[in-house]
């Protein structure tokens, strides 16, 4: 590992050149690719600077152990031996998982796509809950987001919505938030103050282009029609709503959300490719792992990877086995804590080779 630094340190000291030369600094094509390189080698060469500064210190510290005779001075550099030690392990253990070979679809913008499941009204308003959620996040981060499709209910909550996140490294934050969130509280319509445990289901998929999947335009159909629900004038009184129709496999994506049908049928398009791709994804990761566990992680539609209590003001994270008594910031958007958590689980994992 430590010759894997070495090299990674010398490329990093070669960009910083690069960087500097008036001749790259024009093209601001190549100066971009540079400065991008940089930025990704930049915590990996940090912690291995750190890392030969405590191999330094422990040397230092064993000099001063064979040579020292005064018992206070011995003592104390026992300490800072014992002290430097930890620090250097967990150097070596943040930058074996720096070193991992990073997912290619990390900085990929993404599409969310939230379902109501079991319960109901409930769930639906749950729906908007967690939409809200991971839009207060974006927010947060500067990421922009768009709805590209949605079916509300009559009290305000989503049958379903789907929408983009676009930003830096959306996907690499936001791919462990695919699966069945359940919410444990009393509804706004229950007048015995019981708790109901509705569902919703999240799927992450990362936005991807045509060269990333072809599609050929002889196996869509594509339908249009008046779009329904509210939206004023011109939303029910032109075909401007959507239904494309993969006919190999018969999935279908709508989008009515527009007042113009090239924009809906623009953006089912970005959804069908989407789900295509991870439909890809999925083949490819069960042919690869029929011997192993499957879809750790990936955004199983079926797996329950988190409750929401708020009669507790309880979140807890089942894969992890992680709970936070914070519920009402989370649902403002603080992720950041679970986000971090899960990152570093299934680094970790990926660490073992068990996923």
């Amino acid at each position: 590992m430590f010759d894997k630094l070495k090299t990674v340190e010398k490329r990093y000291n070669d960009l910083n050149d690069l960087l500097s030369d008036p001749k790259i600094i024009a093209q601001q094509s190549e100066f971009q690719k540079y400065a991008k390189e940089q930025s990704d080698l930049t915590p990996i060469v940090n912690r291995f600077q750190e890392l030969q500064k405590y191999v330094k210190q422990l040397d230092e510290s064993k000099k001063i152990l064979e040579e020292e005779k005064d018992p206070e001075l011995l003592e104390m550099a026992e300490e800072d031996l014992i002290e430097v030690e930890a620090q250097k392990q967990k150097a070596e253990e943040d930058l074996k998982i720096l070193l991992l070979p990073k997912d290619p679809r990390d900085e990929r913008n993404v599409i969310v796509e939230i379902r109501a499941g079991t319960g109901g009204e409930e769930a639906a308003l749950f729906s908007n809950d967690l939409f809200r959620m991971y839009s207060r996040f974006a927010e947060e981060k500067k990421w922009q987001v768009e709805i590209l499709s949605s079916n509300l209910t009559g009290k305000g909550g989503f049958k379903e919505v789907i929408f983009s996140i676009t930003g830096r490294g959306v996907y690499s934050r936001l791919k462990y938030e695919g699966g069945t969130h359940r919410v444990q509280r009393v509804p706004d319509t229950e007048s015995q103050g019981r708790i109901h445990t509705s569902a919703v289901t999240v799927a992450i998929l990362p936005e991807v282009e045509d060269v990333d999947i072809k599609i050929n335009p002889a196996d869509i159909k594509i339908d249009v029609y008046r779009a329904s629900g509210p939206g004023g004038q011109s939303v029910n009184t032109t075909d401007s709503a959507v239904r494309l129709t993969y006919v190999p496999t018969g999935m279908v994506v709508t989008c009515q959300d527009e007042k113009s049908q090239h924009k809906n049928r623009e953006k089912a398009m970005k959804v069908l490719r989407a789900r295509l791709y991870d439909e890809e994804q999925k083949k490819m990761h069960d042919e690869q792992a029929s011997e192993r566990k499957q879809q750790v992680g990936s955004g199983d539609r079926s797996e329950r990877i988190r409750t929401y209590n708020f009669p507790q003001e309880r979140v807890t994270d089942h894969r992890i086995g992680l709970t936070l008594h914070k519920l009402t910031a989370v649902m403002e958007g603080d992720l950041d804590e679970i986000i971090d958590a899960l990152s570093l689980h299934f680094q970790s994992e990926a660490l073992k080779g068990d996923i």
